[in-house]
């Protein structure tokens, strides 16, 4: 894998270095974090911009270079976040366009591109976090619908959201990881309740989601009943392998400002403290190397395959391919460098480090569920030893 610029992608980044420094100024502030109804509008503009200007469809259509080059761009100016489109954007949609119809694909991406619609996702359940097939949802065939009826938790961004990409169990005589069926679940539905849950940093982006006797059509399964594991690990695929390849760079941003403020209160002369903070440097350029691999790895399996995601020409996603279990390799070491960062920012601030309204607190206590979101640290070791270092598997 050549790490250099092509000319091509070279032209591509002074572009966009360009497009950032003109319109980021002209951008409005960030609304108050808990002003959830003004975070969506705020990210969804942010959406609108990218596809008037050409830039949408670059982390679905554009070759691996050029995608990793967008996310470090736009982390490194600063540019907003995709917020309450993070599931829309970068797992709900790519997994519509490797396993949708042609109809779906046609319905569900080109909202999201043009940011009008925001997904969320109804994976969790009380009794099915890590252990995901473990899920109770229930939903049976009547007629040209499912009838749902169960609860979801931690679902990311459910109270602004329009759509949510749904599990649930359509055969619970099965074994576990069949029966069980993928669905797009349109959130204004009757029979959905929608409670915000609080996080320890006072947030709400979470949710628990409660289903009464709701309706669903057939039309918006993706893939076949019963098939729904296999779709998952697609989705999941997405979530681990390129979701989180732009907080790297963002990571790294941060801790810049970390050395800055470390500097400027002195803590600088500490030797232990500029050696960890250079080992989170370290860490964190390896981390985005191994991003820039596994996206050219899936980029060589896609060509070679003729396409994982390009059923149809001219669909979002057409150039890119599903990610493999190098992506568990990268989140499982992602999540424990994510709270090696914060753990060395409260060093940084001191007695500080016990005020919330104080920059990188609310971010530390948010870096703790890295390890369980997207998949458990544990369940990551297991796809690692299992399918990268081909160990038999646990019980």
């Amino acid at each position: 894998m050549d790490l250099a610029d092509s000319p091509e992608e070279a032209a591509f980044r002074a572009g966009l270095r360009h497009w950032l420094a003109r319109t980021l100024p002209t951008l409005p502030p960030p609304p108050s974090p808990a002003d959830w109804p003004g975070r969506r509008a705020h990210d969804l503009g942010w959406q609108r911009t990218l596809y008037e200007a050409g830039y949408a469809r670059v982390q679905w259509d554009a070759p691996p270079g050029v995608r990793l080059i967008f996310l470090e761009e736009t982390e490194r100016a600063g540019a907003p976040y995709v917020g309450a489109n993070f599931v829309g954007l970068l797992h709900a949609g790519p997994t519509i366009a490797a396993e949708g119809t042609e109809a779906q694909r046609a319905r569900w991406l080109p909202p999201v591109l043009r940011g009008e619609e925001v997904w969320c996702q109804g994976f969790s359940e009380p009794g099915a976090g890590s252990d995901l097939a473990a899920l109770r949802t229930r939903a049976h065939r009547d007629g040209d619908h499912y009838v749902v009826n169960g609860a979801k938790i931690w679902t990311s961004h459910a109270e602004v959201a329009d759509w949510c990409e749904l599990l649930v169990r359509t055969d619970p005589d099965a074994p576990r990881h069949r029966g069980i069926t993928w669905l797009a679940l349109a959130m204004d539905t009757p029979g959905v309740t929608v409670r915000p849950l609080r996080t320890l940093a006072g947030s709400t982006e979470f949710a628990e989601v409660f289903l009464d006797d709701v309706r669903v059509p057939v039309a918006h399964r993706v893939g076949a009943e019963n098939d729904g594991w296999r779709v998952t690990m697609v989705t999941l695929s997405f979530e681990r392998g390129t979701a989180f390849a732009g907080e790297v760079v963002a990571c790294r941003r941060v801790l810049g400002d970390l050395a800055d403020e470390a500097r400027r209160t002195g803590r600088w002369d500490d030797p232990a403290l500029r050696r960890r903070l250079g080992a989170l440097h370290a860490e964190f350029r390896a981390l985005w190397r191994l991003a820039q691999w596994n996206a050219s790895a899936t980029a060589d399996t896609a060509r070679a395959t003729g396409g994982v995601l390009g059923a149809a020409r001219g669909v979002p996603g057409a150039a890119g391919g599903v990610p493999g279990a190098a992506g568990s390799l990268f989140k499982l070491r992602y999540s424990q460098a994510r709270q090696d960062l914060y753990d060395a920012a409260a060093e940084v601030l001191g007695d500080a480090a016990l005020d919330l309204d104080r920059p990188w607190v609310a971010d530390r206590l948010a870096s703790l569920a890295y390890t369980i979101a997207a998949g458990t640290s544990q369940i990551q070791r297991d796809i690692v030893g299992e399918r990268l270092l081909g160990l038999p598997k646990g019980r």
